[in-house]
């Protein structure tokens, strides 16, 4: 605190506290002085700071003076402590103090000065600091909190002595009104009916009112007159009132029965806890077409092997059932809660599925059937077993759908395409890997190539659909996946290398081309997919393996780890042979047609937009099947893809004239096997009549063998026959 003397004279107070120390250190006489001051020399007296005279006099030297608190809160001074606190006066001082209903950020309440000032409002509610009855709800409000009753409950009692201390209780027979903004003079009898019971109830009757209560919902579904004529979404919002309305009902009344079949005692013996099902059969008629919403996991397996219309609505099988009991947490039981429910007789088609479902509450007064937290146990053809992890309004109904019907055409054609490919990739691999004329680095690409597609539609036409177990299903689709990533890999390597080589027409510089791609093509062709496909695994290993097939999953757009590569590939493949091209076309344009180089050069081009028509163009047909041209992009789809291997023989091998060349070589070498024992055969049939002839040649002339010793030295060192 400052007084008068520090406010005027400051430098007064430096001088004339070291002179009154010096004095009183020395012995020197000190004056007199009032209660709350002090001397400064022999004659004079000052309050002490936070005090001021009577007289308003600073320096003072008569004893009879009198020091009295400055009141800093007050005037003239109004000592500000900032937003959200108070300035409380002390003798000699003063103090800050945060608002009630606030604290300091250090978690205090007082402070000095408005710089110091972080007062902010406490959350009486989170922090547990608020003393509401566990009958009632905490509000925070600024600077306080508010207690209050829950839905349908009613205070009990007032707060007392200023405490937020309502103590609240069930009301007997809640609330329950017609929903706003529907017309219909139906329900608003019925609601008029409520209200009638809602008034003459009595807790003794309970079971009357509750009898009579389900008479009136009976009537109301059995005859709804004008309900019919509203909208489906207006009876699908009436639905939603009267089931979440009659179980808020019967939840309470149901407290008041005498103990009987529905009735439970809590172990904590915190009172009866009611248990309650409640079956409405007439509510079918406000349901007819509600949508049916299923969760992420039945979405998946329904999309693959169902596309179920937009505009077809489920059959709704049973009576709608209720159950309750009576705490309202019913959303997420510890354990799920199995219903066997009867239903009329049905058999349900290929292209059918039953469900369970409850009732899901929008947020617009509405709702629709859902399958969320329920599942299908087991079900028959008048009763369906269901467990569901959650209370509520339940049913079991059937979807309709149309089944995605196979082509059988596409079929025969995938299986007789690969076979003819399988076939047609192994003599391309055994013709690159044993023709010695052809081997170089191309021939190596083309040679990885087929070993990796060859590898892929095997596995693909034995094992696409091995589905029963999981984790055998994941290791095929990794397998497919990495060796179609490998096949596509290898072709951009061959696009590289044919870029480079026409690149280095100029100067004929194939052995650096040569010994580049020999070092990068093992590394990139077999390393890049690996890594690939062991980023996709690690990060998403559940979507390996759909429930229908063996193959990645679409769900949040998992196939792109596939289609993303492939069409990068294209891409930078497209670009390599746009560019080969060009450079062909100037030196088409600036060289002789006689250059060997050149000509061997263009046939390559060839070839290799042949190969990349055939691997890149089929996939970009996969992706293009959408809409009208569906039907036509699968059938060129599966035609061209499923040629790979027998167009990769043709133009690689067929189109090649050192490997005719070769090929004709070991026909003619076959031939030349073949026809060696049938001279066998015909040398040795006349060895018998030719006996003395070719005897009589041997001794004469045997230095020169006949032909038939040549071919068959084993019959002419027969004995000769004597005639």
């Amino acid at each position: 605190m400052k007084g008068r003397y520090f406010a005027f004279h400051p430098g007064l107070c430096v001088l004339l506290i070291p002179l009154g120390a010096i004095a009183h250190k020395n012995g020197a006489p000190c004056a007199r002085c009032p209660r709350n001051a002090h001397c400064t020399n022999a004659s004079s007296c000052r309050c002490d700071p936070g005090f001021t005279s009577l007289s308003g006099k600073v320096i003072f030297s008569t004893s009879s003076e009198v020091c009295t608190d400055i009141n800093e809160c007050g005037p003239p001074l109004y000592m500000s402590c900032g937003s959200l606190a108070h300035c409380h006066n002390v003798e000699g001082s003063y103090y800050c103090e945060c608002a009630p209903g606030h604290e300091l950020l250090s978690g205090g309440t007082k402070f000095q000065s408005e710089k110091e000032n972080t007062c902010q409002d406490v959350d009486e509610c989170s922090s547990g600091k608020h003393q509401c009855h566990n009958t009632t709800h905490c509000i925070n409000v600024k600077g306080s909190y508010r207690c209050y009753c829950h839905h349908d409950w009613a205070a009990r009692s007032r707060p007392l002595h200023g405490l937020n201390f309502t103590i609240c209780e069930e009301v007997p027979f809640p609330s329950w009104t017609s929903p706003s903004g529907v017309n219909s003079q139906s329900l608003s009898r019925f609601f008029h009916k409520v209200q009638q019971l809602s008034q003459d109830f009595k807790p003794a009757l309970a079971k009357n009112t509750i009898q009579d209560l389900m008479q009136e919902v009976d009537e109301l579904l059995e005859t709804p007159g004008d309900l019919e004529t509203l909208a489906p979404s207006e009876q699908h919002c009436v639905a939603t009132h009267l089931l979440v309305g009659l179980e808020d009902v019967l939840r309470v009344l149901s407290k008041l029965l005498p103990k009987g079949p529905l009735t439970a005692h809590a172990p904590a013996g915190t009172g009866p806890s009611v248990v309650g099902l409640v079956s409405t059969p007439g509510m079918s008629k406000l349901l007819a077409e509600a949508p049916l919403v299923l969760d992420s996991k039945q979405q998946t397996v329904l999309h693959e092997h169902r596309d179920f219309l937009a505009g077809g609505f489920p059959v709704l099988l049973s009576d709608v059932v209720s159950a309750f009991v009576s705490n309202k947490d019913t959303q997420n039981l510890s354990s799920p809660v199995t219903f066997i429910v009867s239903h009329r007789s049905v058999m349900p088609g290929p292209t059918q599925k039953v469900f369970c479902v409850f009732w899901e509450h929008s947020q617009d007064g509405c709702g629709h059937w859902s399958t969320t937290g329920c599942r299908m146990a087991a079900t028959g053809d008048a009763s369906t077993t269901c467990q569901c992890s959650h209370l509520s309004s339940f049913a079991v109904l059937m979807a309709h759908g149309h089944m995605q019907q196979e082509d059988p055409m596409l079929a025969v054609i995938t299986y007789v395409g690969l076979g003819l490919s399988l076939l047609c990739l192994l003599l391309a691999a055994l013709t690159f890997l044993l023709c010695k004329a052809i081997q170089n680095t191309s021939t190596s690409l083309h040679l990885q190539l087929s070993i990796c597609l060859f590898l892929a539609h095997l596995l693909f036409l034995t094992a696409i659909d091995q589905t029963k177990i999981k984790l055998l299903c994941a290791i095929i689709v990794g397998a497919l996946h990495y060796l179609y990533l490998a096949s596509f890999t290898w072709m951009l390597l061959e696009g590289l290398h044919l870029f480079l080589t026409a690149r280095n027409l100029t100067v004929v510089n194939y052995t650096s081309v040569s010994r580049f791609m020999k070092r990068l093509m093992f590394p990139v062709g077999y390393g890049v997919p690996a890594l690939i496909v062991a980023i996709s695994a690690a990060s998403r290993p559940s979507l390996y393996g759909t429930p229908t097939r063996c193959w990645l999953h679409t769900d949040k757009g998992f196939v792109w780890t596939f289609l993303g590569p492939v069409c990068t590939i294209f891409s930078i493949n497209l670009a390599f042979f746009l560019m080969t091209f060009w450079i062909v076309k100037n030196k088409l344009s600036s060289l002789n047609r006689d250059v060997s180089t050149l000509q061997n050069t263009r046939m390559l081009t060839f070839k290799a937009t042949a190969q990349l028509l055939i691997l890149g163009c089929t996939w970009c047909l996969g992706v293009l099947q959408v809409g009208p041209a569906a039907r036509v992009m699968a059938y060129l789809f599966t035609i061209i893809n499923s040629l790979q291997g027998a167009f990769i023989f043709l133009v690689y091998c067929l189109l090649s004239q050192q490997v005719r060349e070769q090929y004709g070589k070991w026909f003619r070498g076959v031939r030349k096997a073949k026809a060696e024992p049938e001279n066998y055969t015909l040398s040795s049939g006349t060895v018998s009549d030719a006996s003395k002839h070719s005897a009589a040649l041997h001794s004469s002339n045997s230095s020169h063998p006949p032909r038939s010793e040549r071919l068959l030295p084993g019959f002419t060192e027969s004995p000769v026959p004597k005639p």
